[in-house]
This record gives C-alpha cells, structure tokens and sequence, in this order.
C-alpha cells in the first residue's frame, strides 16, 4: 500500500518505520530537510521537503493514489487541512494525530467525515488511559480492552471461600453482561462450558461489560481496590487527560506544574484535583508535600530525562510506584534497570492502535491468553454474511466459541442469545487458535 505521513517526528518516525518494515511503500513530509535526512539514513523512505498542507506538495507526494494519509504533525489544524485535502486529492483513507480535546472530540462525527478525516486518535489520551488502567487493576492478570474501552477481557484468581469455589458456570449468578471465557488450574487450561466447575486456586478468565467486573469479581475474590495517593508532575497534555481518566473516589491526585498560568488554567478545567505550582523534585518541596507517603508518581512533563530522573528520585525517597511517560521509546527497556516500576511510550501506543486502524481483513486476532489456548477475534461483519439477522443461539459457531460483543456504532454491549448481528457490526467472538476461516464462513460474504 502507498502511504503518505505528514510529519517526520517522533510518532511519524515510528509510524514510517513500523509501516515500511510491514512491506508498505511511504513518503514522508516534512519542512525539515534534518528531520528527513535522519529518517532516510535508517529507514527506506521517500521524504519530501515541503507543507504538508499545500495541495501541490501532496500531489505531488502521491495522494491520489495513496491508501492512507497520516497527518501526524504537532499541529492539530495542519493535520486536520492535510488530511481533508489529501481525501480530495484521492487518498482512500485519511488518520488524524490531534492533541487538543475539542479536535478529538471530533472522531467519528458527521464533521469529520465532511472534512474527509476517517479516524482521529490522541497518543496523549491513549497513553493517560493505559496508564489509568495500571494504577486501577495492579495486580490485574493480562487485562485487554475493546470496544472503546467498554469491554474488557480479565484474568481472576479464585480465593478460598469465596461464593464461587466448587459451582458449576450454571449455578453462578454472574452480572448478566459477564461471561467466563477460560479455567486455568494446575495441569492446564481449558475454555470454560456450562458444567466446568470453579476450584480454589483457579484463574478465570472473565469477560464483559466493564462497569460489571468488580461485582462479577467478588464471586471469585475478595480483595478490594484501596485509596490511592496520586502525584503527577507535568504541565502537558498527557497530565490533563490523565487527571481526567483518574476521576474516581478511589484516587486522591495532585498535580503540579511549573507555570502560574497553566496552573490557573488546569485547576478550573480539572474538578477533585489539587494543582500546585510548585516543583516536586525540590527537596523542600518534597519534604513539605509529604511527597514520599504517596502511592503513585507519575512523571509526565515533555522532557524525557527530566521525567526518568525525577521518578529515580521519588522511588528512592520511598515513594511506592513511580511511572515515567518517555517520547524515546528506546529508553523504555531501560527502566526497570533504574528503578522505575512503569513506562509508557505515546509514539507506541499510537501506533500500536493506528495499526489496528488500517487492517482491512474484516477478521483479525486481538490477542491471545489462557496459556494461547483461547484467542480473541475482531469480525467486521459484511452485508450478504449467511449468520447476519439469526438469532445468536440459531448460528452454529465452532465449538467452544463464544460472542463476547457487538459493537454498533457507538453502542457496545455482551449480547443474549436472541441477539442479532447486522452488517458492519464489529462482533468480538472468542475461541480455539485456527477458527479463522469457519468464522468467514458466518460473518464475511463471499
């Protein structure tokens, strides 16, 4: 495929060497002739200097017969013209990089498709969610999320004494949106049936809605998600969204910036937050905040050393978790050896989920768990599918597979077995490995 990226930083870098090493031929541009001499120098890439939001620099480029267009510069609104411009100019499918929450706001309105723009993501937002999700399920066992979020995939321990211990699936009273996909225990793993029977020591892998999971949760284990003392450090954009996803009783945050204005303007755009203009790696100000009895530091400023140093720090100090956010992705592999507990690249959990974006099989794995015996597959189903309209408990899936959810349109849900799939439903079905092509069968029109 013929790809366009707008953009030779630090996620169109990435995204131009994930997409060139999957075979796809991309032309980069870029006003910097640096930036694009340093991507030439170890990618096979074609740059070209010039504004990506000039119509003749992207004919030029090649967008009339372009598969994709990644507008991935640090400007929301030159992404957002280089994109609705390059869909003029023929590009098939157009990815938006915003950072401002009123342009992200925009993914998947009537506004953006006028504009041309198929989908927005924010790397920002992305990365404040996976860090959320971290510090709400510490001692989650492999947590997966589809479906924006509204679905997610869980593996639980089963304790001594709890409800569950030597009942049948059947006797269980799950919450209705919740279902048990896999029983792993010593000697193996299996996918769960109606007569599989719950022991302690189990792990179970539960599925469904996500604002079900902890009450599905406490049949099989009792502990509880404590309060948690949160100090984030950063005036960006990742410490906005993130204060935003850790709006919940369960976590008390402090946030503190470095300038007088941008700590007037996050304390009123931000409710249940503390916004301090201070420095927390002073000591002065470390010792006065009682910044070493907090749970969690998160180091989340645009300065990738500075936020490596100060998590050291605080870890030393005694503070019990520290999470540095790094645009490098190549320092990632780096923390653990200097004491950091956590680190999260934006730039590859960007592309990571724009990858996702440009699949176009309408069937693909998602992920794999219960020691690779059970995988999740994502079906987009199309029009003239021989199981589209029949009732879910009429349809005759592989054995051992399940329909996790349907997805239609914004709405996500973990059907019953009158349910119904219509076309360009995405339908999360697990299932044994190599049940690909009996799904086509169901959900894909020859």
């Amino acid at each position: 495929m013929n790809v366009i990226i707008a953009g030779a930083g630090e996620v169109g870098g990435h995204a131009a060497e994930v997409l060139t090493e999957g075979g796809h031929n991309v032309t980069v541009i870029d006003t910097s002739p640096e930036r694009l001499r340093q991507l030439n120098d170890r990618l096979d890439v074609r740059g070209l200097v010039g504004n990506c939001a000039h119509y003749d620099v992207l004919c030029e480029a090649g967008a009339a017969n372009c598969g994709l267009m990644l507008a991935a510069t640090a400007i929301d609104e030159l992404n957002m013209l280089s994109a609705a411009l390059a869909k003029a100019a023929g590009a098939a499918k157009t990815i938006v990089r915003a950072h401002h929450t009123a342009n992200f706001k925009l993914q998947g309105t009537p506004q953006a498709a006028r504009l041309g723009i198929d989908q927005i993501f924010c790397p920002e937002h992305m990365t404040s969610l996976a860090i959320a999700r971290t510090l709400r399920n510490p001692g989650a066992i492999a947590i997966e999320e589809f479906g924006k979020g509204q679905v997610a995939i869980q593996g639980v321990k089963v304790q001594a004494g709890m409800p569950a211990v030597g009942h049948k699936l059947t006797d269980l009273e799950l919450p209705p949106s919740v279902r048990i996909a896999t029983i792993e225990r010593e000697g193996g793993a299996f996918i769960a049936d109606a007569n599989s029977a719950i022991a302690e020591g189990d792990i179970v892998t539960l599925f469904g809605h996500t604002k079900r999971f902890e009450s599905a949760k406490k049949l099989f284990n009792k502990g509880r998600v404590k309060h948690l003392n949160v100090v984030i450090m950063g005036d960006t954009s990742t410490a906005v969204w993130l204060c935003r996803a850790l709006k919940s009783r369960i976590f008390s945050v402090r946030l503190f910036v470095s300038q007088h204005k941008r700590a007037e303007e996050t304390s009123a755009k931000l409710e249940r937050v503390t916004v301090l203009e201070a420095d927390p790696t002073d000591p002065v100000v470390f010792a006065e905040e009682k910044i070493d009895a907090a749970d969690v530091f998160v180091a989340v400023t645009a300065d990738d050393e500075r936020n490596i140093l100060a998590c050291a720090q605080a870890k030393t100090k005694g503070v019990k978790t520290s999470i540095a956010v790094i645009q490098r992705s190549t320092y990632v592999h780096l923390m653990p050896h200097v004491g950091i507990d956590h680190a999260f690249s934006p730039r590859s959990v960007a592309v990571r989920a724009m990858l996702k974006l440009i699949e176009d099989d309408p069937i693909r794995s998602l992920a794999t768990f219960a020691e690779g015996i059970a995988e999740v597959y994502e079906i987009r189903a199309t029009t003239g599918a021989s199981a589209l309209g029949v009732a879910l408990r009429r349809i005759r899936l592989p054995q051992q597979t399940m329909v996790a959810s349907i997805q239609r349109g914004d709405d996500v849900r973990v059907p019953g077995a009158e349910d119904t799939i219509l076309a360009d439903d995405r339908v999360l079905v697990i299932g044994p490995r190599g049940i690909d092509p009996d799904l086509r069968k169901l959900f894909v029109a020859k």
